[in-house]
């Protein structure tokens, strides 16, 4: 069953251009976990004004890209990426998970 998630993340600041270097270089190991996952359409949004992203993805598997920590290879994309990003103890991205409220196909 597809389905529509959306989160918001937080970049901190004076990293919008190395976020944006890195996520263009994404790791093909990486990516793969996700394809494999069931996560596809993809795509990350910056908030300027207060650092916000927001991310929205379609998903297949029972897993967003947020869930994928058992992987090795999402692990240390998390450790990459954590010098520009509010994160967790673990150094996966502090992530709030957003209630659609509306849709139009």
């Amino acid at each position: 069953m597809e389905r529509r998630e959306a989160f918001k993340m937080y970049l901190k600041p004076g990293c919008r251009e190395e976020y944006k270097k890195r996520h263009s270089e994404l790791w093909p190991e990486v990516r793969r976990i996700l394809k494999d996952g069931g996560v596809y359409d993809y795509s990350i949004y910056l908030d300027e004004e207060s650092g916000t992203l927001f991310a929205f993805q379609k998903v297949t598997g029972e897993e967003t890209s947020q869930d994928m920590g058992s992987e090795e290879a999402i692990r240390k994309w998390w450790h990459f990426m954590a010098p520009l990003m509010e994160v967790n103890e673990d150094e996966s991205p502090v992530s709030v998970p957003l209630e659609e409220m509306f849709h139009l196909d």
